[in-house]
Order: structure tokens, then sequence, then C-alpha cells
């Protein structure tokens, strides 16, 4: 399980180094193997080769009804291998489809970590921060 915000800059090629708490789990779990996609968010999502295999195929599953998602999620995924110091590159058409210029933040979200642009998220951030509460937080104990 993955979780926790790392604040993160690309390098001039579009490479972002993989925090080392993460680094030797992906390394140790998936050889490094990753895969790329966009996220309904305006974000994107990066899974272990494993965990996007068992998500590709939920989505692969879906009726016809959503074959545009099916289009974004799928027809955007890119496999990538962390090289030797632990970076990834996010192609230019990801980075461009997230609005991803140099800083971003990786959320550990579980089985899948997700890549914001940094000013994009603290501003989602701050507005789900004014809001109210979903009702599914409203009987849960902090």
């Amino acid at each position: 399980m993955f979780q926790g915000a790392s604040s993160l800059v690309l390098d001039g090629k579009g490479r972002m180094s993989i925090p080392t708490r993460h680094r030797e789990v992906l390394t140790a779990n998936a050889q490094g193997q990753l895969t790329i996609t966009r996220h309904p968010d305006g974000c994107l999502m990066m899974f272990a080769r494993g965990e996007w295999e068992k998500f590709r195929d939920r989505i692969a599953a879906l009726p016809m009804s959503a074959q545009w998602w099916k289009r974004i999620l799928l027809g955007n995924a890119m496999d990538v291998e962390m090289d030797a110091t632990g970076r990834v590159l996010l192609s230019p058409e990801l980075r461009a489809a997230a609005g991803i210029h140099k800083d971003i933040m990786m959320l550990g979200m579980g089985h899948h970590f997700e890549i914001w642009d940094r000013e994009t998220y603290e501003a989602k951030e701050a507005l789900a921060m004014q809001g109210e509460m979903p009702e599914v937080f409203k009987e849960f104990s902090f």
C-alpha cells in the first residue's frame, strides 16, 4: 500500500525521481516496471505493472457505454521502467494531458500513485477543504 505525498521537480527531459521509500518497493515487487495513464480528475495514475494489469482488466470489461473512458484510460497508458537511479519518464503526451510542467506532487493512493501538476493540486485541494465534507465521512471518526 502506497501512501504519503512527495513534492518533486521534473528534470529537463520530463523525468521524475521516484522517492526512495517507494523506489525500493517498486523495484522489489515490480522490478521497476510501471504503467502510467490518465486519470478522470486531470492528473496521471502510476501503477506497478501487476496492479496495472488488474486495473486494465477491470476497465477492458466495461460495457460499450464506457468506450470513451476505456479509450482515455487504456489508450493513453504507457509502460515505463525506472532507470538505474530511480527516474521515470513522463511522456510529453501525458504531461500535456495532465497540465504538468515542472513542479509536481506524487501521492500514494493505496495500490497506485497520482501525479499532479503542483499548482493544480494545491488549487483543487484548497477548494475541497473549503467545501463541505462528503456524506460518506459524516459518520467517520477521526
